[in-house]
């Protein structure tokens, strides 16, 4: 799952420690992945190109096909650079905080008492299906919207059980 509790929540309701609960995007293209796809990806252009090898024609050729291995190069470190962004809930005994750390640099943070805080699961209303927030201090505020639908379902029951 992408998240996980860095110090985990407490398993009794009188227990006072603190918890964090870490959230990210799933990315399937891990840097191993990335290296292998770019490196065959060139490989597959480059084959047809041999048979043109030492002609006007491979020359004629050589520029589109770096460009689009270029180009496809760029989608993938921009589709990755887009997708390093954090959430970061932190439980303590009076207080609840969500920073949100997006991937251009910006902060976004919200807390609140932790005793008025409720975890809301929007089945339909939500802009995705199965929409989690936390309400308190007067202010909602959308927590794991880039999980999948089954992964919000079980981070819901988990802040559920935590709060």
């Amino acid at each position: 799952m992408p998240y996980s509790w860095i110090t985990p929540p407490p398993q009794k309701a009188d227990d006072t420690t603190s918890c964090e609960l870490h959230l990210w995007p799933y990315q399937s293209l891990h840097a191993r992945g990335y290296v292998r796809f770019i490196g065959v990806t060139a490989l597959l252009i480059a084959l047809p190109l041999l048979s043109f090898a030492g002609s006007l024609v491979f020359w004629g050729l050589l520029p589109f096909l770096l460009l689009a291995l270029f180009g496809l190069k760029y989608a993938l470190d921009r589709n990755r650079r887009d997708a390093q962004l954090i959430e970061v809930l932190t439980l303590d005994i009076k207080e609840a905080r969500l920073q949100r750390r997006n991937a251009n640099g910006s902060q976004q943070d919200w807390h609140c008492n932790r005793y008025w805080v409720t975890v809301e699961l929007h089945t339909s209303d939500g802009p995705v299906p199965n929409y989690v927030t936390l309400r308190g201090a007067g202010r909602e505020v959308e927590i794991g919207a880039f999980l999948s639908e089954e992964e919000r379902k079980a981070l819901y029951d988990e802040l559920k059980r935590v709060f």
